[in-house]
């Protein structure tokens, strides 16, 4: 699995613009590429947690999760392994100071996942007339 570099720099600035309080979203894939960071309605977030309603998460496809952990630490809590389990293979934390190096994508076990940043050709997908 990849990760397109401008879905991976739009996860690092919204998880460092959140600040102090943490970011969540699911992800999803354009065949092996992560290509896209979905928002729930409802999530609520504070410094130590966020909280998706993921009942509000429409009929898409996901592939995993993000969300970030402000104190920078960037291994999975108890609470993140269970959602792991539950919601996909691929899950990404992004920590403080959230530049290219401050994140990782974990499994469905915690382990750690290899995902390459890959340059990625978004369409438009409106066709203006």
């Amino acid at each position: 699995m990849n990760i397109a570099r401008d879905t991976l720099l739009f996860i690092l600035e919204v998880c460092k613009s959140s600040a102090p309080l943490e970011f969540a979203g699911m992800l999803q894939a354009d065949g092996d590429v992560i290509t896209e960071v979905v928002i729930v309605p409802g999530t609520s977030s504070t410094g130590e947690s966020a909280v998706m309603q993921l009942f509000m998460l429409p009929n898409i496809h996901t592939i995993g999760t993000v969300h970030s952990h402000p104190s920078g630490n960037l291994r999975p809590s108890n609470t993140d392994l269970e959602l792991f389990m539950k919601k996909g293979s691929y899950h990404i934390i992004a920590g403080a100071p959230y530049d290219t190096s401050s994140w990782t994508c974990y499994n469905r076990k915690g382990n750690t996942v290899e995902l390459e940043v890959v340059d990625y050709d978004f369409k438009d997908e409106i066709d203006l007339l």
